[in-house]
């Protein structure tokens, strides 16, 4: 079984179309419109992919918004950029730069993140030398929502029961419906509960976590006399809160 996409690369787009500093109006809009994109990466020149700016819908539709009018003064001061797209017709004077990007290995939750903070629907990937990589988009980051209830709870089963409950995998059960998961079952140590639960929600994929899991004292005091806790793991495992 493959291991949930936790990365940008395992979901973005590869294949970007871009444009040159150099490119003209007409031509962007042409590109976008055969493409169907809404954005477009700009690079340095021909036989080079490093990112400089990108261009989209927004820095294009001034020149269309300022055609039957002049702007006042005070409109062009408190709108001096779109004002200077607006009477532009090269990438190089329509681009935003620098560009937003994300790096190829960058968590799903950290592009998403990036996203909301800087509101755009888009992050070009570069690598480290600011070369293009491709592209992610918001649809992109919610392709893990498509894996299978099956997919996912075999990964819950092994990534989380199995590691945080070796000697009790018997008495949970985990169930998913639509991307909802429910682990149910007696456990030797209440204050896993909480942890199991957290760790389930940060599988990719997963859309909530109900967790019925439950303890008992006879449960404990059984565990006790054998001189075992809910705390015993086969191997040495490491809990990080979710991106």
């Amino acid at each position: 079984m493959n291991s949930s996409p936790h990365l940008v690369r395992d979901v973005m787009t590869r294949i970007v179309v871009s444009v040159t500093p150099l490119t003209e109006f007409k031509e962007i809009v042409a590109v976008m419109k055969q493409w169907h994109v809404t954005a477009v990466p700009v690079i340095e020149g021909e036989g080079t992919s490093k990112v400089i700016g990108v261009v989209s819908e927004a820095d294009l539709l001034p020149k269309e918004e300022f055609r039957d009018h002049d702007p006042g003064l005070i409109e062009q001061m408190r709108r001096l950029g779109d004002t200077l797209k607006a009477g532009s017709t090269l990438a190089k004077d329509l681009m935003t730069t620098p560009a937003v990007t994300v790096r190829p290995d960058a968590t799903l939750a950290q592009a998403a993140r990036l996203m909301a903070e800087r509101h755009i629907k888009r992050l070009l990937v570069v690598d480290p030398a600011g070369t293009l990589q491709g592209i992610v988009s918001r649809t992109d980051l919610l392709k893990v929502f498509l894996r299978p209830d099956s997919e996912l709870a075999d990964e819950i089963r092994r990534e989380v029961v199995g590691r945080l409950f070796p000697l009790a995998q018997h008495r949970v059960r985990v169930d998913v419906h639509h991307g909802v998961v429910t682990l149910s079952g007696g456990i030797l140590d209440a204050s896993l509960i909480p942890v199991a639960a957290r760790l389930a929600h940060a599988v990719e994929g997963v859309v909530d976590v109900n967790c019925a899991l439950t303890t008992s004292a006879a449960q404990t005091a059984g565990a006790q006399s054998l001189g075992l806790n809910g705390n015993t793991w086969s191997e040495p495992l490491s809990i990080s809160a979710p991106e």
